[in-house]
């Protein structure tokens, strides 16, 4: 039976060659992705910054609805088809300024996606799933243990992550690529009778399949997350839940997986995703997230 640990755990990213904190604070953070440095908003930055002015090349300015609504400013020329990153290894990804704020990938997740390879660590024929896959970097990284199924909803992404995989030279990499309702995927894979070694998923609070769909998450994941269960067995190895910009605790994941995976061995664990601004500074949260582990 799966052990529910109740301490709260803090992944902590850091900063590379793509991406790095630099400062934070005032409701702002200023970031850079590679030769390029952004301003976009961050309500969790209550404190002060540490730095002076901050020279961005482009800052996100939101509008005055809650929606995520906004636009960019320039201050200096910035591709707008985008510029090419890269994570350790031969991952590589196109960095773009989005009309979503966000650069067409989420750093904070680079420990996430180590932790992954830790559980199937030594292993080349794993069957994983990623739902809401988005842009792919997190499917490319898994990629190199097994065979991938990359799910998301938005053609879109599913498009810009098969360019990424072949900027990474992974275009012949064992990977479903599927523009699909992430819920109806894994319903018709569990009837399917299919399993998997690992499944990550980032559900949005609100959302629309490719058909129309509408997906809420405090609705809908519980559903999600019994299918999942069902594509797991007791020789899988993790399961990975994060949730962004959610009025909800670490715990209440935490709940939720627990219960769903109860039956099988191993260890529940919840907490935060942090990045940590540049020169062993302040850690900024970004998500929630529940994860369950099973060593074998």
């Amino acid at each position: 039976m799966a052990e529910l640990r109740a301490d709260p755990v803090v992944m902590v990213g850091g900063g590379w060659d793509a991406y790095r904190l630099l400062d934070s604070g005032g409701g702002r953070k200023f970031e850079a992705y590679g030769p390029y440095s952004f301003i976009r908003p961050e309500p969790q930055a209550m404190w002060r910054p540490r730095r002076g002015e901050w020279d961005a090349d482009g800052e996100f300015v939101p509008g005055s609805d809650e929606d995520g609504g906004g636009r960019w400013q320039f201050a200096r020329p910035v591709p707008g088809d985008g510029w090419t990153l890269g994570l350790e290894g031969n991952v590589r990804f196109t960095a773009q300024c989005t009309p979503f704020r966000h650069l067409g990938f989420f750093p904070d997740m680079a420990p996430v996606w180590d932790w992954m390879g830790a559980q199937l660590a030594g292993r080349t024929d794993a069957e994983t799933l990623n739902l809401f896959g988005y842009t792919g970097v997190g499917t490319l990284a898994l990629s190199r243990f097994g065979r991938v199924s990359h799910v998301d909803a938005s053609k879109k992404s599913v498009a810009q992550a098969r360019e990424n995989a072949a900027l990474s030279g992974l275009i012949d990499a064992p990977i479903r690529w599927l523009v699909d309702d992430a819920a109806k995927f894994a319903a018709r894979e569990v009837r399917r009778g299919r399993r998997y070694d690992g499944i990550i998923l980032d559900p949005p609070k609100f959302g629309r399949g490719p058909d129309g769909e509408v997906w809420r998450l405090e609705e809908h994941l519980p559903g999600l997350m019994t299918d999942c269960r069902r594509l797991l067995d007791a020789d899988s190895r993790f399961l990975f839940l994060t949730a962004y910009a959610v009025r909800m605790s670490s715990l209440a994941l935490a709940g939720l997986v627990h219960e769903t995976l109860a039956e099988l061995p191993g260890t529940v664990e919840h907490g935060e995703l942090a990045v940590r601004e540049d020169g062993g500074g302040r850690l900024l949260p970004t998500a929630i997230f529940a994860r369950w582990s099973n060593p074998g």
